[in-house]
């Protein structure tokens, strides 16, 4: 299994030996006796020792849930090794506009930081062979092939288990292993298929797909779920197990209220445009200019926007005045709002309702979006660097952790 290079990277260059002594100096022993002296740069760089150091996955996903998944541990310390197609490699290396300034695609970056790339051929003796030892040798596997795929290559779960019981092996599937099993599992299908696209968009309107894939990214944060539940076991057995995540069942299990009023409602819910089936006010709403987001989830938000509104009396309309009536009487409120609205512009309103503690914004892009994280502290953006000198910018780990946090070790590997 290839090793992990000697050298971490968040947001630029390493600090010099100098600074690294005075972090030093300022960390109590036990966070010392954590970190790891690394020296592929100019001077020293000290990381604290990240949660999954020497874990081992051997990744044969592509396109988005799996890599999604091993992206996640690999930040979180594991090492990764990407095995690609000859001449193809993962399909999203070709998938664009856009690209980058080195012309490679974004789509792929986004969810392959922090991993090595080997390309083997599958279907050559030798380098199944090789792929085998690379198997046996893993911590965990994780695959998106066809059901079936990996079994008639030798390096199905129970062909691997055999020889490493301890072993972890992920199945991403599109329709699980049973009869939808020959079927195409791709993210629209799945919106479409899985009812996400019949609940969004507006009442008179077509069904709607959501703006990114989401079936895909949930279904990578289940199967990440599900590998570490599966890590937790074996640290406590030594028994390895199979992991099966599917994006049907991922999507159904993300439906959460919508899915349960058909469960436990008996209620098929239908397309609503921006507003909610269960809380009022919780919509888009026009403004004198632009538009504003209200979300307001109990009683008390409901009083103060209507205070801030300078229109108290609704907080006592019988209409309105709990949860329920306002759902119930939800057009009713609405042209009520959107009079008192159009007095003033969409920033005016969030400024005077931030002020109320109300929950209110605006619509931003996606730029706009990474403005407001970096205003707030968030640091969105890590670069990572490439063996040319030059940087990759992308959108950094969510998950912060005090004594293990996440690491951006390498930018996405280059085409082999």
């Amino acid at each position: 299994m290839p090793q992990r290079e000697p050298f971490s990277a968040s947001s630029g260059p390493p600090p010099s030996t100098e600074l690294c002594i005075t972090l030093l100096d300022q960390v109590d022993a036990g966070i010392y006796s954590r970190l790891t002296r690394f020296s592929k740069f100019e001077g020293l760089f000290f990381q604290v020792a990240s949660a999954l150091d020497n874990l081992r996955i051997l990744d044969f996903s592509r396109v988005l849930a799996g890599p999604f998944a091993t992206m996640m541990l690999a930040d979180l310390g594991a090492t990764v090794t990407k095995i690609e197609r000859p001449g193809i490699g993962d399909e999203t290396r070709t998938w664009g506009p856009p690209y980058d300034d080195s012309g490679e695609s974004t789509y792929f970056q986004s969810v392959n930081r922090n991993k090595d790339s080997l390309v083997l051929d599958l279907t050559d003796a030798t380098d199944l062979d090789r792929v085998r030892k690379l198997a046996l040798a893993a911590d965990v596997v994780v695959e998106n092939f066809r059901p079936g795929v990996m079994a008639r290559l030798g390096l199905g779960y129970d062909d691997l288990r055999a020889d490493n019981p301890a072993l972890v092996y992920c199945s991403i599937t599109g329709f699980g292993s049973g009869p939808g099993a020959g079927l195409p599992g791709y993210d629209l299908l799945i919106q479409a298929l899985g009812g996400l696209m019949s609940i969004t968009g507006q009442p008179d309107g077509d069904p709607q797909k959501v703006g990114v894939a989401l079936v895909d990214v949930l279904t990578g944060l289940f199967a990440s779920v599900g590998i570490l539940a599966a890590l937790r076991h074996r640290d406590a057995t030594g028994e390895g197990q199979l992991v099966e995540v599917d994006l049907l069942s991922s999507l159904l299990a993300a439906l959460v209220n919508q899915g349960s009023a058909y469960t436990s409602g008996g209620v098929v819910p239908g397309r609503m445009g921006n507003e909610h089936p269960s809380i009022a006010p919780y919509e888009l709403l026009p403004c004198a200019a632009g538009e504003l987001v209200l979300a307001v989830g109990n009683d008390r938000q409901f009083a103060a926007l209507c205070e801030a509104l300078g229109a108290p009396e609704l907080a006592t309309d019988s209409r309105f005045t709990g949860n329920a009536d306002r759902v119930r009487h939800r057009q009713d409120l609405r042209a009520a709002l959107v009079e008192r609205l159009a007095t003033r512009s969409a920033e005016d309103w969030v400024s005077r309702l931030a002020e109320a503690r109300v929950p209110a914004g605006v619509v931003n892009d996606v730029a706009g979006a990474f403005r407001l994280a970096a205003s707030l502290g968030l640091n969105p953006v890590v670069r990572l660097p490439r063996e040319d000198g030059t940087t990759v910018a992308l959108t950094k780990n969510p998950i912060g952790l005090s004594a293990t946090p996440p690491n951006y070790r390498s930018a996405p590997p280059r085409p082999s």
